[in-house]
């Protein structure tokens, strides 16, 4: 457990350095004593299993003069092969990935590789015909997880790779990062693998779809390999990662254009996902800046697949729908871009209300009667929201343009993970902070808030939810459609005072590895909004905190991004900025009131 860690690694005399925490160390010599065990325990009982049933052990067939397949085990041929010809070390796993039936190795072979640890040396990395297998092992189409989670487990990898070596068992106490960092890289390369089988195209499609189309994919491999394999050094691990990845390309003779796309790969590995989940996607200047990052769609493409592979290799609480559908729509529309297609407002919003007519279309519904409520929504509001969901709010407020009473639908989200809450009333004080309390009472968590007034002065806000305890069941969000309508409408229909926000607990992981928050306010280019980013500890009520301090300055919210990494929240606001702007003294006054209520 995390909060015991730290008291143990110094008992033990571990402790805390540049680099490292104290708990990080043990942690590291913890895994790399319970990977020495296990390898020799699997020695042990294999050695066991053939001894108690000696005629399930006779040779199957003969792969070559090196090796044979026992009862699906690849096995040596002379205990000395390795020490003869330490060439045989990586040709032991290509084979392992080339011969169909073999499931694993065989004991002689598990106790060859553990024999032959000191022949595995600088002068065994840098042989031509070694370099030769190791990218022949990454090239191979099939087997490249198993090979590589072989590898790491008998020791090759990390003696291959001297900096893979330096990160195997290095645990990161960020409360995000729940595998150590050589378990990380393996399930990013294994999520990779997963786009480019058939048998695993129901999981993400489009990935899929992408993958099939992509022409090198073991590049994405290598990849996958090289993007954290710096962690714990101290310093940018991309930076560093992208040194090692340029290195290793050159020793292995990959061409130019495929190591300039892996170093450059491990240097952005980060990029698509801020920009994602912390920038407005509707404003143009953002796509065209990302989109003169990428440069093409072969960069693109790639840095999209090792995103979403890396994203979900994190941790399973990281990953959801939402954060699928910003990526992918950050996807198209710079590949729309790059295509030569102009990110312009009028032209957007001009193509966004043929989109929503042919959808209103096809629910038979006829789009003049939306013409009402359209004339009151400015090109902002076409920018920031989907066909789709402008076409679900035109058929459930077209004839609510002026009511006079709040009214808020709920349906399930298209994301395909929570809710989608639109709330239609006039405006009113501290109407953002109202709808979080709401939602901080009922344990939903905010995923995205877009703030929008109406032309006559009624707020059209959306939000996408999720409730935690229902993660992996969305059929009974259904359940919970109408209550969530009727209960947020008569609190808005209330207009009670704002509450005071409960005091949320943290969790034992966060007490022992408290985060200082830190908030960043800031002018956008434009100087029209500002942006404000917040990082502290999670724990319940605390955007409902957040929201109540700005309510209480009057800072008008126009675009919330809510994201939650592990026991640690990165939120991102677009505020109002014309009150800052003007008033360098309410500036310093939000961000101390706002750092008061993280510390909490």
């Amino acid at each position: 457990m995390f909060d015991l860690q730290t008291a143990l690694a110094e008992s033990f005399g571990y402790r805390q350095n540049a680099n490292k925490r104290a708990s990080e160390q043990l942690m590291r010599r913890y895994f790399w004593a319970a990977k020495a065990v296990t390898q020799l325990n699997s020695v042990l009982l294999l050695n066991i299993e053939a001894l108690l049933f000696p005629s399930e052990s006779q040779v199957t067939r003969v792969i070559n003069e090196r090796f044979v397949e026992r009862q699906g085990m690849l096995e040596i041929t002379s205990d000395s092969l390795y020490e003869d010809d330490p060439h045989a070390i990586l040709e032991t796993f290509l084979l392992y990935e080339r011969t169909p039936g073999i499931k694993g190795l065989s004991p002689r072979t598990l106790r060859g590789l553990y024999n032959a640890r000191t022949v595995m040396d600088a002068r065994w990395r840098r042989d031509p015909e070694n370099r030769r297998l190791f990218l022949a092992i990454l090239q191979e189409p099939q087997g490249i997880t198993h090979a590589l989670r072989l590898m790491n487990q008998t020791s090759v990898l990390g003696r291959y790779l001297i900096n893979f070596r330096r990160i195997v068992g290095q645990m990161q106490h960020d409360l995000f990062h729940v595998y150590t960092v050589d378990q990380h890289i393996l399930m990013v390369v294994r999520n990779m693998r997963r786009f480019a089988i058939v048998e695993h195209t129901h999981e993400f499609p489009f990935c899929s779809q992408l993958m099939a189309s992509f022409d090198k994919p073991w590049v994405l491999s290598v990849a996958a390999l090289f993007h954290d394999i710096a962690k714990g050094r101290g310093g940018d691990h991309s930076k560093l990662g992208t040194v090692d990845a340029r290195r290793f390309c050159k020793q292995h003779g990959i061409g130019r254009e495929d190591a300039d796309l892996i170093c450059w790969l491990v240097e952005h590995h980060l990029t698509m996902s801020h920009v994602a989940q912390k920038q407005d996607l509707t404003d143009p200047d953002v796509v065209h800046a990302f989109a003169r990052v990428v440069g093409s769609e072969r960069r693109l493409t790639a840095l999209y697949l090792l995103t979403v592979a890396d994203v979900r290799g994190t941790s399973p609480k990281v990953w959801n729908a939402w954060k699928g559908k910003l990526l992918e729509d950050l996807y198209r529309i710079t590949l729309r871009v790059l295509g030569g297609a102009r990110v312009d407002p009028h032209s957007i919003w001009a193509q966004r209300q043929e989109e929503t007519i042919s959808q209103l279309r096809l629910k038979a519904f006829d789009p003049e009667l939306g013409k009402p409520l359209w004339a009151q929504l400015d090109v902002a509001f076409f920018l920031r929201h989907d066909s789709r969901d402008i076409a679900w709010l035109t058929r459930h407020l077209f004839n609510q343009v002026d009511s006079p009473v709040p009214v808020v639908k709920a349906r399930i989200s298209p994301a395909g993970e929570g809710l989608q809450v639109a709330v239609y009333v006039k405006d009113q004080p501290d109407l953002f902070a109202r709808i979080c309390g709401y939602f901080e009472r009922k344990a939903f968590s905010i995923q995205d808030a877009k703030i929008h007034t109406t032309r006559h002065g009624y707020a059209l806000d959306t939000f996408q939810v999720t409730d935690p305890g229902l993660a992996g069941d969305g059929g009974n969000y259904r359940d919970i459609l109408a209550l969530v309508e009727h209960e947020l409408c008569d609190r808005l229909h209330q207009q009670a005072a704002l509450p005071e926000p409960s005091q949320g607990r943290l969790s034992r992981q966060s007490r022992s590895f408290p985060i200082k928050p830190r908030v960043d306010l800031r002018p956008d280019e434009r100087g029209q909004y500002y942006l404000l980013s917040l990082s502290a500890n999670d724990r319940t009520g605390l955007l409902y905190a957040i929201t109540r301090v700005l309510a209480k300055h009057r800072v008008s919210v126009h675009t919330a991004r809510i994201n939650t990494l592990g026991e640690r929240v990165e939120d991102v606001f677009l505020v109002d900025g014309s009150r800052l702007a003007a008033d360098n003294r309410l500036q310093i006054q939000l961000e101390q009131d706002l750092l008061a209520a993280l510390e909490i």
